[in-house]
């Protein structure tokens, strides 16, 4: 079941929410501000 991750658009730096579901990656993802392909997902902070 997919949940809520925050992705980053390389081009425009804008951060968001989307689905995430790791057993369909890869799968392509656009920005929904400029509509860059260029979208990383960004994993949380670890914790020491």
């Amino acid at each position: 079941m997919p949940e809520d991750a925050k992705f980053k658009c390389l081009r425009c730096g804008n951060e968001f929410q989307m689905p995430f579901d790791a057993e369909k990656e890869p799968q392509e993802r656009a920005c929904p501000k400029c509509k860059s392909n260029s979208v990383r997902r960004v994993k949380p902070a670890v914790q020491k």
